[in-house]
C-alpha cells in the first residue's frame, strides 16, 4: 500500500479510505468477491459521510480499521517485494538446471537412480523416483547411530559406557575390529560408534545393534512416519539378505530422517551437536568426494553389489541441505558412484552460491577480487 501521513483526523478518515481503496483493488485483482463487496460498502460510507467527532465517527473509524485488517487477513497479507520475487525467479532457474543434470545422470546410468534434495532453509525439494525402496547397504547406519543417541538422552545407556569385544563379535567387513585383541580391547559406546560411521566397521555396528535392539531402531523410525525405511538385519547376515531380509529405505525417507535429526525432533540440542559431529567424521564417501576439504558433511555411504549409496547433510554457510543419492541394479559399481559424485557436486555448486549471494545473484567471496 501507499503511504499515507495523517495530521489531523480528518486528513485520518481520508488515509482510511485510500488504505482501503487500494485493498479494494487487490481484492479485485485477486478474484476474493467476498472481500471486494465488504471493502466496497465501507469505502462509499466514508466517501458520503464527512467525518463527525461523535460516538458515532468513533465508531466508523474502528469499524473501518477492523475492515482493513481483515482484507489483510483475507488477502494473505503483505505480498514479496519486487527484488524478492525476482530472487525467487532466479533461483528456481538454478533448480531447474540442477534437475537437468540429474536427469542426465539418470538418463546415462545403466541401472536405476533415485534422489532426494532438500533446501533446509526454505524447504524446496528436488525428488527423483524418491519414494522408491532400495536397499541402503551402510547407509541405514544413520538410523542406528540416531537410535543409540536417543537411547542416551533417555538414560537407557551412556555414550561412554565400556565395552569389552569379544570374539564372536568379529564378521566380515569388519575392518579395525577384525584386529583388535578380543576379550582385552575396551571401548566405550560412543567409540564403537565412531568405528561404524568412519571405517563402516561391521563388527562394530552389530554390537550396536545388540545394545538398542533392532526393534528399537524401528520404532525411531516408525515414530517419524518412515514406514518403508527398515533395518531387518546385522550386518553380514548372507541368511537373512537370501531370504529377502534387506535393509532398505527411500530416498525421502532417508532425506526426512536426517531433516527430523536437524531440526531437533529426535534429539535435543547437545546430542543433536555430538551426532553431526560423529556423522561428519572423516570418511572414504561420495557427497564429499569433490567438494572442499574444509566443509562440514555428515553422511553415510553404502555399497553392496550392484548398489551405491550416500546420504547426508552438507552445511553450506547459510544454506545447509539434505541430499540422498541411491542406485541399483547396477551394471557397473563404479558408474553408481561417480553419478552420486556428480550430483552432490552439481548440488553443492548451486548452494554454495545460493549462500554466497546477494538477492539480485551477485556472489560474494571473502577475498572477492571482482570489478565493482
Amino acid at each position: 500500500m501507499g503511504m499515507c501521513s495523517p495530521n489531523g483526523v480528518s486528513q485520518a478518515v481520508g488515509c482510511l479510505h485510500l488504505s482501503i481503496t487500494q485493498s479494494l483493488a487487490s481484492a479485485r485483482a485477486s478474484g476474493n468477491r467476498f472481500a471486494a463487496l465488504i471493502l466496497a460498502k465501507d469505502a462509499r460510507s466514508l466517501f458520503v459521510t464527512p467525518y463527525n467527532p461523535i460516538p458515532g465517527g468513533i465508531a466508523l473509524l474502528k469499524r473501518t480499521l477492523l475492515l482493513i485488517l481483515l482484507a489483510t487477513v483475507v488477502l494473505g497479507g503483505p505480498k514479496p517485494s519486487c527484488a524478492q520475487q525476482n530472487q525467487q525467479e532466479k533461483e528456481q532457474i538454478l533448480w531447474q538446471k540442477l534437475a537437468a543434470t540429474v536427469n542426465e545422470e539418470d538418463r546415462r546410468l545403466d541401472g536405476v537412480l533415485a534422489v532426494a534434495i532438500l533446501d533446509l532453509s526454505t524447504g524446496q525439494k528436488y525428488l527423483l523416483h524418491a519414494d522408491e525402496v532400495m536397499p541402503t547397504a551402510s547407509s541405514i547406519k544413520i538410523a542406528i547411530l540416531a537410535e543409540l543417541y536417543r537411547q542416551a538422552q533417555q538414560g537407557k545407556l551412556k555414550l561412554n559406557d565400556v565395552y569389552t569385544l569379544q570374539s564372536t563379535d568379529i564378521v566380515g567387513g569388519s575392518g579395525i575390529a577384525g584386529v583388535l585383541t578380543p576379550g582385552m580391547t575396551r571401548l566405550t559406546l560412543r567409540d564403537v560408534a565412531a568405528l561404524m560411521i568412519s571405517v563402516s566397521d561391521n563388527s562394530a555396528t552389530n554390537v550396536v545393534i545388540d545394545r538398542v535392539r533392532m526393534e528399537n531402531v524401528n520404532a525411531l523410525l516408525d515414530s517419524l512416519g518412515l514406514t518403508h525405511t527398515r533395518l531387518q538385519r546385522k550386518m553380514m547376515d548372507l541368511k537373512a539378505a537370501s531370504e529377502g531380509r534387506e535393509n532398505i529405505a527411500t530416498p525421502r525417507e532417508m532425506m526426512l530422517l536426517l531433516e527430523s535429526l536437524y531440526r531437533g525432533k529426535v534429539l535435543n540440542k547437545q546430542m543433536t551437536e555430538d551426532f553431526f559431529n560423529l556423522l561428519s567424521v572423516h570418511k572414504e564417501s561420495y557427497i564429499p568426494r569433490n567438494l572442499p576439504e574444509d566443509l562440514k558433511v555428515a553422511n553415510k555411504p553404502g555399497e553392496l553389489e550392484g548398489v551405491r549409496n550416500d546420504s547426508g547433510i552438507v552445511f553450506t554457510g547459510k544454506r545447509p541441505y539434505v541430499i540422498s543419492v541411491m542406485t541399483a541394479y547396477l551394471r557397473r559399481e563404479r558408474d553408481g558412484g561417480d553419478a552420486i559424485i556428480k550430483i552432490s557436486d552439481a548440488a553443492y555448486q548451486m548452494f554454495d552460491r545460493l549462500s554466497r549471494a546477494s538477492e539480485y545473484g551477485r556472489v560474494i567471496s571473502p577475498h572477492d577480487t571482482g570489478n565493482p
